[in-house]
């Protein structure tokens, strides 16, 4: 596991940007991004934006499945910062994450807060593909990850569950073990096997049980 640290360090944004034309999961209505007022007629700029809590890079509560589930506006802000470390598994061979894929980093893990899994997937960001077969957690592997001190496991894809899955099982054991989820994240392929400072804070929405995220790895 490579160590990324700095005296005055880079930022890396790992969140895609809000646009109206942007992908969406199948289903959540497309983000509106409009004027509402412009320099030239009203002396000032104003836009109007509506999205859907799970709009892009973003972040799950528990409360997103569990009833009485724990909300993010219930979570100190130390929740969404600490120590990151991503896992490659953008050349595992099938669509489904192991544990014995995961086993390699069981000492990485250990000294972290958030687990972020690189599949690779960002590469049909904007293609229809995206929402498609992408790599996801076993059942088993996901009971592992819950076992470890993590505040959080993120993926560069558009769930931790499948596309074509009943009852989001993968959500379920997740959340139910208190762990925040951040999905859609991007650019995790270079960072693989690397640990940093990671910060994912949420928009502060009152009982949010998901919000959009600027995702951010500290180099």
């Amino acid at each position: 596991m490579k160590s990324v640290s700095a005296m005055s360090p880079s930022l890396l944004d790992l969140s895609y940007p809000l646009r109206a034309d942007m992908s969406v999961y199948p289903g959540t209505p497309p983000v509106v991004l409009k004027p509402l007022c412009t320099i030239e007629r009203d002396g000032f700029a104003e836009n109007r934006l509506e999205i859907s809590s799970h709009t892009g890079t973003h972040i799950d509560a528990p409360a997103h499945m569990l009833s009485g589930g724990r909300t993010l506006d219930s979570y100190p802000l130390s929740s969404f910062d600490g120590r990151a470390l991503v896992i490659d598994c953008s050349s595992l061979p099938g669509s489904r994450i192991t544990l014995s894929d995961l086993l390699p980093s069981a000492t990485g893990i250990k000294g972290v807060d958030f687990v972020l899994l690189s599949t690779g997937w960002a590469r049909f960001w904007g293609h229809e593909r995206y929402f498609h077969d992408y790599p996801v957690l076993q059942e088993d592997a996901a009971r592992w990850l819950s076992g470890f001190t993590l505040r959080g496991i993120g993926v560069d894809a558009v769930s931790v569950d499948a596309s074509d899955a009943e009852n989001f099982p993968i959500h379920h054991i997740l959340l139910e073990a208190g762990l925040l989820l951040i999905e859609n994240l991007v650019s995790l392929s270079s960072l693989a096997g690397c640990s940093f400072r990671f910060t994912c804070l949420p928009l502060p929405i009152e009982s949010a049980e998901a919000a959009p995220v600027r995702a951010v790895a500290y180099l």
